[in-house]
């Protein structure tokens, strides 16, 4: 297995805030390359142990022929990384993602790896008919071309039902460094923890949460299967795109209530008040359809955009939705990190 793997996989073991990275753009749809990098240094800035470019909460539509934005977008995401590295002296986890028919997700973890991201979260929603064999196969192909973070996406945003046997059988490639658990389900789950659990390849495999709705019981939970146990170390997520630095302060709270046992009251109720927040930004109330447009609303009263515009002109706010981000953000002042930005935006910004 190639250093560089070993290192990666290194890196994800010890827990990281990984967030999933939004696009910016201008009022005419085009991307936004100063609030573009503007954002990569506050995450990078704020404490992030990584970062996940070209993934659901950048728009797959970044890959469209007419759009063309996939490599310019992780290029710049690349450049502020390195800067921020060559600055600190700290390592960075640069996902990128891959996804489409064999074909072009192979070619897109090709252009990861000679860009010089670490690895590719791998979605499978474009092989919804697809077998669990040729499920497998392609993912054995494209782990030829960079290792592969697993990624378990709801259906409600584009994902597609994987079951357990799938699961039995992805945690046996070779290539695979972790899996971003991302169903919203609680059963959905357990079959990716069960599989990990019993696998001998389970202490190799890092677990990300992705359940933007359960973050701090995904975060503490041992989960037991019989003699085998799996538990998630890190967060890959949506909701940390926004108020970046209380989600650092946060993981580091659910490691020291796991340690000592401390204000495990508090770090469970704080998981509760996230949840309600989430479902808010997330518009869970109908179905996800305003969940980037959420998370670009948050991010535009930070003054980090300058608008909520997706690539898709009819993609916005659901009914009510706004109203509701006002609810929570008045509810649980806590949360943000409105502050933290606010001192430091003019220089992400210059």
């Amino acid at each position: 297995m190639p250093g560089t793997m070993v290192g990666f996989r290194n890196l994800l073991q010890q827990g990281l805030v990984i967030p999933a990275h939004p696009l910016a753009l201008t009022e005419d749809r085009k991307m936004d390359e100063r609030r573009q990098r503007a954002l990569t240094r506050y995450y990078c800035e704020a404490g992030s142990g990584g970062v996940a470019v070209g993934v659901h909460t950048t728009q797959f539509n970044i890959r469209d022929a007419n759009v063309g934005l996939f490599e310019p977008v992780l290029e710049l995401a690349l450049e502020e990384v390195h800067a921020f590295e060559a600055r600190s002296g700290k390592t960075l986890a640069k996902i990128g993602g891959v996804c489409g028919d064999t074909r072009q997700a192979v070619r897109e973890a090709e252009t990861l790896h000679r860009l010089g991201y670490d690895g590719g979260l791998l979605s499978l929603a474009a092989l919804n008919n697809a077998t669990n064999d040729e499920l497998i196969a392609h993912c054995r192909t494209v782990g030829e071309s960079i290792p592969l973070i697993g990624f378990y996406l709801q259906p409600a945003v584009g994902g597609r039902p994987l079951n357990a046997e799938f699961w039995e059988r992805f945690v046996e490639i070779e290539s695979v460094v972790a899996i971003k658990v991302a169903s919203f389900d609680r059963y959905q789950t357990m079959e990716v923890l069960r599989a990990v659990a019993h696998s001998d390849r389970g202490a190799e495999i890092a677990l990300y949460t992705g359940n933007d709705d359960n973050i701090v019981a995904d975060l503490l939970t041992e989960f037991r299967f019989g003699d085998r146990t799996a538990h998630f170390v890190g967060g890959l997520l949506g909701q940390w795109a926004v108020w970046t630095s209380r989600a650092v302060e946060l993981l580091h709270s659910v490691q020291d209530a796991k340690r000592n046992c401390a204000r495990l009251d508090t770090v469970l109720a704080r998981g509760a008040e996230i949840t309600d927040a989430n479902a808010a930004i997330f518009d869970a109330r109908h179905e996800f359809h305003g969940c980037i447009s959420g998370i670009h609303e948050v991010l535009r009263r930070q003054g980090l955009l300058a608008g909520r515009w997706c690539l898709d002109p009819h993609e916005s706010l659901s009914p009510g939705q706004l109203q509701e981000i006002e609810r929570v953000y008045a509810a649980y002042p806590e949360l943000n990190d409105d502050a933290f930005v606010a001192e430091n935006l003019d220089r992400w910004l210059s």
